[in-house]
């Protein structure tokens, strides 16, 4: 039986979450210290630990069949994969940074100026959509440290909190790109293991549904329940159950979390008690 191969980034925040996206979508792998491949005992999976830089190229070349990896690194590597799907974690941005002490204004600043990154050709290709010709510095690593011993003027790297770029007397002044981590897959996958990628995409949206969802019930006269009901767009209608106080009803719903304290404000005018919020481990349609 054919087995879907999956890349993931060996270590650092990218590898917990993607980890974590397996195992919530019930899938258990049997892994060994420093092994590379580890093998689920119950899904038709295989996960390949490997550099994050090096995870386009073996989609690519279907050494691996899918990978998860960040859009910052997947644009800077040019690899001809599909992306999938945005797994809405791992949310960071590529941003230009300078000492704290210049000036800024736009980013007629770089014109001519050295600039230290690990990603020369989103940077190249932003600034030249700009108009500016700067001279790019590519280095690996600890980029932020490049205007304090003399190597550049500024940095483009990647930023999250802005304390690194902070604790190393910079300022962000522009976001070149936002990026999330990403599922891609190779172009030639078999119709064998496009259908384990299906069945896997249709655990992870239902575990995605799930994080950004909340389960609610409330207690509410009967009389209120139709203008509670209009702030209540559940997955197809709330449900209704009398309790045992004659003329009163409890109301069970979702809803999404973005819109979650806006709605619990207008239940309670129109009217709704004791309401119960719940986190949702799954939700599937």
């Amino acid at each position: 039986m054919d087995r879907l191969k999956l890349a993931i980034q060996k270590s650092g925040r990218l590898s917990d979450k993607s980890k974590k996206l397996v195992s919530e979508c019930g899938i258990k792998v049997k892994e060994g210290k420093n092994k590379l491949i580890a093998p689920s005992t119950n899904f038709p999976l295989d996960l390949f630990y490997l550099r994050d830089d090096d995870i386009p190229k073996y989609v690519e070349d279907g050494t691996a069949d899918i990978g998860i990896l960040g859009e910052n690194v997947l644009l800077e590597k040019q690899s001809e994969v599909n992306t999938v799907i945005q797994l809405g974690f791992s949310k960071c941005r590529l941003s230009l940074a300078i000492p704290k002490a210049e000036t800024y204004t736009d980013s007629s600043y770089f014109q001519g100026k050295k600039v230290a990154t690990s990603y020369p050709v989103i940077l190249s290709k932003y600034l030249n959509d700009k108009g500016v010709q700067a001279d790019i510095h590519e280095i690996s690593g600890s980029v932020e440290i490049a205007p304090g011993i003399g190597l550049a003027e500024g940095v483009c790297d990647i930023v999250s909190s802005g304390s690194t770029l902070f604790s190393n007397g910079l300022k962000e002044v522009e976001i070149v790109m936002q990026s999330q981590a990403v599922l891609i897959a190779n172009k030639k996958m078999s119709a064998e293991k496009q259908a384990i990628l299906d069945k896997l995409l249709f655990r992870i949206e239902a575990v995605r549904r799930a994080e950004n969802s909340k389960y609610i019930l409330l207690n509410a006269p009967e009389n209120k329940v139709d203008d509670i009901i209009k702030a209540l767009p559940g997955m197809r209608s709330p449900t209704v159950l009398p309790l045992a106080q004659k003329g009163w009803v409890s109301i069970h719903s979702v809803l999404i979390e973005s819109e979650f304290w806006e709605k619990i404000d207008q239940l309670r005018t129109a009217g709704a008690e004791g309401i119960l919020v719940v986190p949702i481990e799954k939700m599937i349609y």
